[in-house]
């Protein structure tokens, strides 16, 4: 995917952390119109953004997610996700309407433990055949 155009929503996430993996499968059945697309940051596409964005493994801690040609990080990444899910996920969104710095501290005690508190896995996720064609790598 090196150069090739980036989907209008896709989520990069830590391919490694079972929280993030539990975020993409959380994604798929609320996304009924299947627009949300997937990436681990450890692949060839999440290394691209994260390069061409200056951003460097540290951006591993947290969701990335690019939405209509913005890139997005930790807690508004995560609540413009919301946004684009089905049902009444939407409304959650109200929180942007919190400080950024409060959203990103709680955001950002969570991403610190994530491993602790879900683990971790020695490999990214391989996405299964229903899957397979949300995943750009």
């Amino acid at each position: 995917m090196a150069g090739a155009p980036l989907p209008d929503h896709l989520l990069l996430f830590d391919g490694v952390c079972n929280l993030c993996t539990g975020a993409v499968r959380f994604v798929v059945p609320r996304d009924r119109r299947g627009r949300i697309r997937f990436a681990a940051l450890q692949g060839p596409t999440g290394q691209r953004i994260l390069r061409e964005q200056g951003l460097g493994t540290a951006e591993l801690s947290t969701l990335i997610y690019l939405r209509q040609g913005r890139v997005l990080t930790r807690s508004t990444a995560a609540l413009q996700l919301f946004r684009d899910l089905d049902g009444a996920w939407p409304l959650l969104a109200v929180l942007l309407g919190l400080p950024r710095v409060l959203r990103d501290a709680v955001y950002d005690r969570v991403a610190r433990r994530r491993y602790r508190w879900f683990g971790r896995t020695e490999a990214c996720l391989v996405p299964g055949p229903d899957l397979a064609a949300r995943f750009v790598d």
